[in-house]
């Protein structure tokens, strides 16, 4: 069960791109970010959201980045790295963890918006420091111990209607 208070200060995090695949292989739809950052504040004071973000050559997920500047989500943003051979990279990892790190002496909570398993060592820190870490991902994709790690998990899966956007 949820401990929440409307006092505790709310920082988000949201690996969009993690979000995106995991919507997409699962739903074959999009994610739904306005509902994913009213879910992860739950009426509590949101102090900073951040969503990473990464731009292809072309350009054309400029609409998408201010779309989730209107919602107030800051988009951090990284070009895809493409190497030769085709391979593509574009990972935000270290940027996630550095903010949420630098973050955590301005709130009481932590929302990390991803299912990646490479965050547990995060979530044990931020933890350690007495953050209260909640984890919001689709179910089927995330990684069962950065669930059993967080405080809380909320599973995107429970509420499709409300976090899919239908193509």
């Amino acid at each position: 069960m949820a401990i929440i208070h409307k006092e505790q200060r709310v920082g988000i995090f949201i690996d969009v791109q993690n979000l995106y695949h995991s919507a997409r292989n699962l739903y074959k739809a999009k994610v739904n970010f306005k509902e994913v950052l009213k879910s992860g504040v739950a009426e509590r004071k949101l102090i900073r959201a951040f969503g990473y973000v990464v731009q292809t050559k072309t350009g054309e997920e400029k609409p998408f980045f201010e779309a989730l500047t209107k919602l107030g989500i800051e988009t951090r943003v990284r070009d895809l790295q493409e190497f030769y051979g085709g391979q593509k990279k574009a990972d935000w990892d270290v940027g996630i963890v550095i903010d949420s790190i630098r973050t955590a002496s301005l709130v009481d909570v932590i929302v990390l918006v991803s299912g990646d398993g490479d965050f547990i060592d995060l979530v044990e820190h931020l933890k350690g420091l007495g953050r209260r870490v909640e984890v919001m991902a689709f179910g089927r994709s995330c990684s069962s111990r950065l669930r059993a790690v967080a405080d809380e998990f909320i599973d995107l899966e429970e509420k499709p209607e409300k976090y899919l956007l239908r193509k």
